[in-house]
């Protein structure tokens, strides 16, 4: 197949459980740089222009609410996350499914908590689909090392590919002079610095 760039009229990003109690189940990274990557890459989506679903699970429960910040970086897309009550594949929930279709894209960027649960089974359930799926790996993590390496071999065994932030951001916005580049430059630049420190 021959290679496409994804961007702001081809795909849309999904992001899955990045919730305040789900991340102190993450022990495969740092929950610190996860949460920067995973808001770094909502910033560049939402600059582009890039249809974003976000999604939760059994938020009265342990694994809490979304991210406070989302509701500053992406108040609509909040507003209206997807709230499962305990389905596991996000993809079997018929509300998010919707959420998903009627984005019109057919190249999924996806990213979430954990990734060996909430990840995982979302990416296999829409390459079946016809999807073309990039996993975000920093901005997704697992319970343990292992556990992330084994979720991500899986994706990438039915089809899938395994990316970085950076290398994502950089292919949504393909020239940083231009178009939506000059507005993710500095978000690029916040998250060096961050990193950085």
């Amino acid at each position: 197949m021959p290679y496409q760039r994804w961007n702001a009229e081809n795909s849309a990003l999904l992001l899955i459980d990045h919730q305040v109690g789900t991340i102190h189940w993450m022990h495969s990274a740092s929950h610190e740089e996860c949460k920067r990557y995973t808001l770094a890459l909502a910033r560049a989506a939402k600059a582009v222009g890039m249809p974003i679903v976000l999604t939760s699970s059994m938020e009265d429960q342990a694994q809490g609410l979304l991210f406070p910040e989302f509701q500053h970086i992406l108040p609509q897309e909040y507003a209206q996350r997807v709230k499962r009550a305990g389905i596991v594949d996000a993809f079997d929930d018929s509300n998010f499914k919707n959420a998903v279709e009627a984005t019109s894209r057919k190249n999924l960027i996806m990213a979430g908590l954990l990734t060996e649960v909430c990840v995982v089974y979302p990416a296999l359930s829409a390459l079946s689909d016809g999807y073309q799926v990039q996993v975000v790996a920093d901005a997704s993590g697992a319970t343990t090392q292992l556990s992330d390496t084994l979720a991500l071999d899986r994706v990438r065994q039915a089809g899938g590919s395994v990316v970085s932030t950076v290398q994502i951001m950089s292919e949504m916005v393909s020239n940083w002079a231009e178009g939506a580049g000059p507005q993710v430059l500095p978000i690029l630049g916040e998250l060096y610095a961050e990193l950085g420190k």
